[in-house]
């Protein structure tokens, strides 16, 4: 079985390792860890030492760990189990043999030297993750959120993401070369002064709520939204839209895709609410792009992925399968969209579908039969002077 040390450091020139870690230093051959920890402990290694790279791709990385029948030294930054190597080597080698020895991670040092209590602190990776999790703490208006970035998630990206959804109100504090004496920096910056600057890397961000959040409504009103040619019966009426999210349980769910989008109305309210979700999108009007643009920036919801396209022609096969899904349009192809979806519906997800005419109800229902499927809520309701809806939950009939 393979046996790794990982010790845990920062950028501190002249490490301050215990002596039980000098110990493992000193009794071992083979080393491993980036470039920049090579440079910091090189003078500690025996002469005969060995050192593997820590780089992508990580195949090759782990093929040349398979290959030592000895002991492996690794050096990571702060606390391997945050966010770091020792999760790696946990994932593709479960049955390793792992000795900690961790230090304190960026974030904790950068709340350290502001005297910021960080037991309630929202953690967000953005090294080599996409904005999913800084976009869920935003919405889910957390008070203060520590970020780990990376070379495309800069502060000043995040800053700029942060104000072109309307989350302009906290101040970012951004920790450099953090204990380095001689390079670390620690400055606090308005979003709109961080979105300019220029930072030296290593960097992580914490960002501390200074000002009134946004409203998070639970049902916006329809007229908030930018309608398709300002034709205001052109969208999901916001009771309608309600009922629709809750038959989805979306609670649960991870990947929502909502065909026919249209103003994004119903895109924006589930993202709202369930800010975890994914959310793929689907409209064939390509004004549909400025509506979920100026809609989505309008109510604080990034991250929705827009198609514009006829999803009937579309290849969804680089899409994660989704288990969730909102039919608000179909463009005369419900039975051939139905199949479509089925085909790539996870096991246990939920279509929903709202029926203007009684007509769409029973084609939607003879097809579902025919697929596996079966309706299993069927709630008919008005809005107002508009004519009565039926919404549709249907799942695939138990075997």
């Amino acid at each position: 079985m393979s046996r790794f040390y990982v010790i845990g450091m920062n950028d501190c020139p002249n490490p301050d390792f215990s002596p039980e870690v000098l110990h493992i230093i000193k009794s071992h051959r083979i080393f491993s860890g980036g470039i920049r920890h090579h440079e910091i402990v090189r003078s500690l290694l025996p002469q005969q030492a060995v050192w593997i790279d820590i780089k992508s791709p990580m195949d090759e990385v782990f093929q040349q760990y398979e290959n030592v029948n000895e002991s492996i030294v690794v050096f990571a930054s702060g606390d391997p189990l945050f966010f770091g190597f020792a999760n790696t080597i946990k994932r593709r080698l479960p049955h390793a043999g792992i000795f900690l020895y961790p230090a304190f991670n960026s974030l904790q040092m950068l709340a350290h030297q502001l005297l910021i209590p960080y037991h309630d602190m929202r953690i967000v990776s953005l090294t080599g993750r996409p904005w999913h999790e800084l976009d869920r703490a935003l919405i889910e208006r957390s008070s203060k959120i520590g970020v780990l970035t990376d070379h495309v998630h800069t502060p000043a990206q995040i800053a700029r993401r942060m104000l072109e959804y309307g989350y302009s109100m906290y101040v970012m504090y951004v920790g450099t070369n953090l204990g380095n004496p001689d390079k670390q920096s620690i400055r606090k910056f308005s979003l709109q002064q961080a979105a300019t600057e220029s930072y030296q890397t290593p960097n992580c961000v914490i960002l501390e709520q200074e000002g009134q959040l946004l409203p998070r409504p639970f049902g916006i009103p329809d007229a908030s939204f930018e309608h398709l040619d300002g034709r205001t019966r052109m969208i999901t009426k916001m009771p309608v839209r309600l009922l629709s999210l809750s038959l989805l349980d979306l609670h649960d769910k991870t990947n929502l895709w909502d065909i026919g989008f249209c103003t994004g109305s119903v895109s924006i309210e589930a993202k709202l609410q369930f800010p975890h979700l994914h959310i793929t999108a689907f409209e064939v009007r390509t004004e549909g792009a400025e509506l979920m643009d100026v809609n989505s920036h309008r109510f604080g919801t990034p991250g929705i992925e827009a198609i514009i396209t006829d999803f009937m022609t579309y290849d969804v096969s680089s899409l994660d399968s989704p288990d969730a899904v909102f039919i608000g349009g179909h463009g005369g192809k419900l039975p051939e969209m139905l199949r479509k979806v089925s085909s790539c519906l996870a096991e246990r997800g939920t279509i929903v579908f709202n029926s203007v005419s009684e007509e769409s109800l029973l084609l939607f229902k003879n097809t579902l039969l025919a697929i596996g499927f079966e309706c299993k809520e069927e709630i008919r309701m008005a809005v107002d002077d508009f004519n009565p809806i039926t919404i549709c939950k249907a799942e695939r009939s138990k075997k």
